[in-house]
């Protein structure tokens, strides 16, 4: 087959940048994948046992990046010194280039005003709102008179001497649906209470420890000293659950509560 070659040796000054480098064909066929046979037509300028087009200049490429030469340069010489179609097939010009790049520009272009348009719409639409909302405002009278009739004058004089009765101070509310339990302890007791069917507490509470349950449906509490126990019911004191170190099981529950409540 015979050898491509062009005078300035395009092949030499790779293989000559190759060997400053000081690296061999099979490191560089190693880091790029490229057969040692496709290098050694690179540096003989047998160009005709490359696959041609892209893959020749992608070739190139490589090869440069591996010897420590600039690429593109190298590309470009590379085209310079074997102008044929093989090795130009698919490779754009400089004109497609500036169009290409031309294009581009107009495509960022065109991307960053839409997007300025989409970001401005809500903005303008709020502007507007409260426009429109501040100059209905602004064309109602600040200060409206009241109305007041000659009629309504004796009556309201009237009123104004009618001492207004006392308010009462107004009793805590609880909701009708629950029982507020306050539980405490004056001294060590082990206590256990099941809430609307889970156990929310089991251990032994220390003197003046206090908890709160919260019951909808029923608690089940049980103490292992029943006169230690202090309990309010929906803010009201309840009556002792027992007498000292009794272990007493107390259901309660809305519709029993008040039974427990220690008497006014």
């Amino acid at each position: 087959m015979t050898a491509e070659r062009t005078p300035g040796g395009f092949g030499s000054k790779l293989r000559e940048a190759r060997e400053r480098k000081g690296v061999s064909l099979r490191q560089i066929a190693n880091a790029t994948k490229i057969s040692i046979s496709a290098l050694e037509a690179l540096e003989r300028n047998e160009i005709s046992r490359l696959p041609g087009g892209i893959f020749s200049r992608a070739f190139v490429r490589s090869y440069a990046i591996e010897v420590g030469l600039e690429p593109e340069e190298t590309i470009r010489d590379f085209i310079a010194h074997f102008p044929n179609d093989s090795v130009t097939a698919g490779h754009p010009t400089s004109a497609h280039i500036e169009d290409n790049e031309a294009l581009e520009s107009e495509r960022r272009m065109a991307a960053t005003f839409l997007r300025l348009v989409l970001v401005s719409l809500p903005i303008a639409g709020v502007v507007l709102y409260f426009s429109i909302s501040g100059g209905r405002s602004s064309d109602e009278p600040a200060d409206k008179p009241p109305v007041r009739t000659e009629a309504a004058a004796p009556i309201l004089a009237r009123a104004a001497d009618v001492p207004l009765p006392a308010a009462a101070p107004a009793a805590p509310s609880t909701p009708s649906d629950r029982l507020a339990v306050g539980l405490s302890v004056t001294s060590p007791c082990w206590v256990s209470a099941i809430v609307d069917g889970q156990r929310v507490l089991e251990r032994q509470l220390q003197a003046g420890e206090r908890q709160m349950l919260d019951v909808r449906r029923e608690l089940v509490l049980t103490t292992g000293d029943a006169g230690a126990v202090v309990l309010t019911l929906n803010g009201a004191t309840a009556k002792p659950l027992g007498r000292s170190g009794q272990v007493v099981t107390t259901r309660l529950n809305l519709a029993n509560f008040k039974d427990h409540l220690a008497a006014p």
